[in-house]
């Protein structure tokens, strides 16, 4: 899948759609990935609310939650066959516009939700399902906005055009633990417990709609108006090759997965239940570790522009394999600063930034446009359905069941090994080749 026998670039769009396209795709990046955010800061809460009936234990109910947070993590990739397969025959736009929409509606819906105290055993089980169909629309936003935003690259810049989709996940990210941290200043926590944690998750009903009609303005790119006209003169590649493909792809940013999740979402329930940390404590962390992934996304995608996406993602994976240890070490040690652990915190996200400025170009570099939505969106969202949606599950119980509190290291070192071998297969210079 990254050997083209004939490449021809695809006539590229005026600046003004480009950027069009741009603030589109990442406008309603933001608002899936501020929900999934949203939804592990507050995992404790929620626990408590819907998976905690009497005589039930905290733990207990936090496993619970995650395996909820798993199981929509699941469906993404079915999301990403289903809209993926529709993005790559009747285009980009239109299923954008779609996954926005169920998106916006199953989250604001969970804000209103009744609790176990109200609903009994139908609460979580309202709630799994509101989570699968989020998990739906999240499988086909990632093919689809990838595939929007570096077809309507200009030449050199796709790195940097991607790498929106990932700096858009860490606003949403940081969106979700801002609201998080806003509320458990100003409420109680009696009134956070009861009410108050409904709040972020209404706020994406204006946010959606906001995303909505900027995607309802979209052209379709000019990569699949082009693969459109020529038809059957270009026949897709094999089903075999697409495998490979999604496979090799899942294996290069296995680590980006596992490694963004540990340190970006899981990190607040972590350092509660384990470490004894207060709810306050944790959200400053995540903010902090969310600031730094943030801050080096555009320059990593930028850099991937001109070095390559091997040498920039590569780099992430092993600093990754080489500090996770060091930096668990350093959360539990109870004689080191408050100064010392936000630095910590915040070069943890950094170096994931390293792998997800580059990832989004370099999955759309694997796939011909015929394929890309679904090869790229399928790829993603089952390295995310094992290495992220897991994330949270296998750790708290591993740490529950060893009493090791060094798992979370061990995790994300282990699957950024695992990445740094596939990442050694790119070619050097697919980042300077046109998009099939």
């Amino acid at each position: 899948m990254t050997e083209p026998a004939l490449r021809q670039s695809a006539p590229q769009p005026p600046p003004a759609r480009s950027r069009r396209a741009l603030l589109a795709g990442s406008v309603g990046n933001f608002v899936e990935w501020y929900e999934f955010g949203v939804y592990g800061y507050f995992a404790t809460v929620i626990a408590a609310n819907f998976f905690t009936p009497e005589g039930g234990s905290d733990v207990e109910a936090l496993v619970k939650t995650y395996a909820s947070f798993a199981l929509a993590f699941f469906f993404r990739p079915i999301g990403a066959v289903l809209f993926g397969r529709l993005g790559d025959r009747i285009g980009r736009r239109p299923t954008l516009i779609v996954v926005i929409g169920l998106m916006t509606l199953a989250t604001t819906l969970i804000g209103l939700l009744p609790t176990y105290a109200t609903a009994g055993a139908a609460a979580p089980w309202l709630l799994t399902l509101l989570r699968i169909l989020q998990g739906l629309s999240a499988g086909g936003e990632f093919g689809g906005a990838v595939s929007l935003l570096t077809e309507f690259a200009p030449p050199g810049r796709r790195g940097l055009y991607g790498s929106w989709q990932s700096f858009t996940v860490a606003l949403g990210l940081l969106g979700g633990a801002g609201a998080a941290a806003v509320l458990a200043t100003v409420l109680s926590d009696a009134a956070l417990n009861e009410w108050g944690w409904r709040i972020p998750f209404l706020l994406t009903l204006p946010l959606g709609l906001v995303a909505l009609w900027l995607r309802l303005r979209l052209e379709e790119t000019p990569s699949f108006r082009r693969a459109e006209a020529e038809g059957a003169a270009t026949p897709p590649p094999s089903r075999g090759e697409v495998a490979r493909a999604i496979v090799l792809g899942a294996g290069r940013i296995m680590g980006w997965a596992a490694a963004g999740y540990t340190f970006l979402v899981v990190l607040p329930s972590y350092l509660q239940s384990t470490l004894g940390a207060s709810f306050r404590e944790a959200l400053v962390a995540t903010v902090l570790a969310n600031l730094g992934f943030a801050a080096s996304i555009i320059p990593a995608g930028l850099l991937s522009d001109r070095f390559g996406r091997r040498t920039v993602m590569l780099s992430g994976a092993v600093l990754v394999v080489m500090l996770a240890l060091p930096l668990i070490d350093l959360l539990q040690d109870t004689g080191a600063s408050a100064a010392a652990k936000g630095g910590a915190v915040l070069v943890a996200g950094a170096v994931v930034g390293l792998m997800a400025g580059p990832g989004p170009a370099m999955l759309a570099e694997m796939f011909p446009t015929r394929v890309r939505c679904t090869g790229l969106g399928v790829a993603y969202a089952l390295s995310n359905a094992v290495f992220s949606g897991c994330a949270g599950l296998v750790i708290t119980e591993l740490v529950k069941r060893t009493g090791d509190a060094d798992i979370p290291a061990y995790y994300a070192a282990g699957a950024c090994a695992v990445s740094a071998l596939a990442l050694l297969t790119l070619r050097g210079d697919d980042h300077r080749r046109p998009l099939r």
